[in-house]
C-alpha cells in the first residue's frame, strides 16, 4: 500500500492540474470568434447578405439608441442585421451566446432586461403599429471572425447599443456602449417598481448628495438637466469647453470611493477582462483630471400616474437629472428627463476609441497592406 502512494499522489497532481486548466476562463476574443463564426454558419444565404458586411462598410459607423423610426429618420433606412423575430430557435440561442461573449453576467442580464422592457412600453402606449417591439434587436457582423484579422460585431435596437472591434484576436474597442430604460421605473403591472438602471442613478445621486455646499458649487454646473445625453449618437464623442464639475482631487477619500463604484457599475457591464481595461483607465487617471458633474435636481424623481395609450417620450420637466464622469480617455453620461423623468439613457464613450477608428487608422498608416500583398 505504501508503494502505491507515489502513484496516487501523481494521479492527484494530474487531476488537480486538469481541474485548474478546466477552470481557466477563455479570453473574450476567443469566445467572440467562436460564437460569431457559429452564428454566421447558422444563417441562410439571404440572412447572411443582410447581416454580414465588409469591415469598411459605412454601416459600421451608423448607430443609434432610438427605435427603428428614429434610426431611419437619421440614416434613411432601417437598421441592418438580422433581428430576433427573423431567427429560428437555433439562431436565437447562438445570438444570445454572441451577446454573452462580450458581456459580464450583470451586463447580459441588464441588456436582456432592457429589451424586455420594450414589451412593457408597448402595453403602456397600447402600440399596435410595431413601433414598440421586443424582438426588433439587430445583430450585425463586419469582416470575418478569424484569428489575426480585423472584424467587428454589434447588437443594437431601442435603448441597447453594444459595439466590439477586434484586430489580431484582441479587442481594441468596446464602445459606444449604451443602455436605456423606458420606463425607468415600471409604474404598473406585475413588474411594478422594477428599475433596470437603478444603480446608475442611485450611486450618482448618493455621491452628489454627499457633497458639502462648497463642493456642490463645483459639481452642479446647471440647475436644469439637458434634454438628453450631450454626445447623442454621434460618431465621435465631443463636448465643447473644459470639463465641468468637481475634480476627484477635491473629493474626500470616501467620495472618491463612491465615484470609483459608479465608474465600476458601467465598466462591469463588460466581460471581466474587458472591464478591467476600463477600470485601469479610471485608476490611472490623475485625480485632478477626473471630473464628476451634475445638472438638474438631486432628489429622486416622483413617479407620476400614467395614462394608457399616451406616448412615453417628451414631457420633460424640472425634475430631470443628468450627470457625467469625464476623463482624458473616457466619458460616462446619464440622463433621465423624458416622460417626467421616467425615461433614462446611459452611455460609455471613449474619446479616441469608439469603433476602434483611431487604432485601426494608426495600424493602416504603419502597415500598407496593399504594398504587403503586392510583394507576396
Amino acid at each position: 500500500m505504501r508503494n502505491a502512494s507515489p502513484a496516487r499522489a501523481a494521479v492527484a497532481v494530474v487531476f488537480c492540474a486538469a481541474i485548474a486548466v478546466s477552470n481557466q476562463i477563455a479570453p473574450p476574443e476567443a469566445l467572440m470568434e467562436m460564437t460569431a463564426s457559429r452564428f454566421i454558419d447558422s444563417l441562410t444565404p439571404a440572412q447572411r447578405a443582410g447581416t454580414v458586411f465588409d469591415m469598411n462598410s459605412p454601416e459600421r459607423k451608423k448607430w443609434h439608441y432610438f427605435p427603428e423610426s428614429g434610426f431611419k429618420k437619421e440614416y434613411g433606412h432601417d437598421r441592418r442585421g438580422i433581428m430576433f423575430k427573423e431567427m429560428d430557435p437555433k439562431q436565437r440561442h447562438l445570438a444570445y451566446a454572441l451577446m454573452s461573449s462580450g458581456l459580464s453576467q450583470v451586463g447580459f442580464i441588464k441588456a436582456a432586461t432592457v429589451m424586455s422592457v420594450e414589451e412593457i412600453v408597448r402595453v403602456i402606449e397600447a402600440d399596435t403599429t410595431g413601433h414598440r417591439d421586443a424582438e426588433r434587436y439587430h445583430f450585425t457582423i463586419f469582416g470575418k471572425p478569424a484569428p489575426g484579422g480585423e472584424w467587428a460585431w454589434r447588437v443594437e435596437g431601442h435603448h441597447v447599443a453594444l459595439n466590439f472591434t477586434l484586430r489580431n484576436s484582441k479587442v481594441i474597442s468596446t464602445s459606444p456602449t449604451f443602455y436605456g430604460a423606458n420606463p425607468h421605473e415600471v409604474p404598473i403591472g406585475e413588474h411594478k417598481g422594477m428599475r433596470v438602471l437603478d444603480r446608475e442613478e442611485d450611486l450618482a445621486r448618493t455621491l452628489v448628495n454627499s457633497l458639502t455646499p462648497a463642493q456642490r458649487k463645483e459639481a452642479i454646473f446647471d440647475q436644469v438637466a439637458p434634454e438628453d445625453i450631450v454626445t447623442l449618437a454621434t460618431l465621435r464623442a465631443r463636448i465643447d469647453g473644459s470639463p465641468r464639475g468637481i475634480a476627484a482631487s477635491h473629493l474626500t477619500v470616501k467620495q472618491r470611493e463612491m465615484l470609483a463604484e459608479l465608474i465600476a457599475e458601467y465598466a462591469n457591464n463588460l466581460a471581466p477582462a474587458l472591464a478591467e481595461h476600463r477600470l485601469k483607465q479610471a485608476r490611472q487617471t490623475p485625480a485632478e483630471k477626473l471630473f464628476f458633474g451634475w445638472a438638474g435636481k438631486t432628489g429622486r424623481p416622483v413617479l407620476r400616474p400614467i395614462v394608457i395609450g399616451k406616448p412615453t417620450v417628451g414631457n420633460r420637466d424640472e425634475q430631470g437629472l443628468y450627470y457625467r464622469v469625464q476623463s482624458p480617455e473616457f466619458l460616462i453620461e446619464y440622463d433621465n428627463t423624458q416622460a417626467y423623468s421616467n425615461h433614462s439613457h446611459s452611455v460609455w464613450r471613449d474619446w479616441k476609441g469608439d469603433f476602434g477608428l483611431d487604432v485601426l487608422a494608426m495600424h493602416h498608416r504603419m502597415f500598407d497592406h496593399r504594398t504587403t500583398l503586392a510583394k507576396r
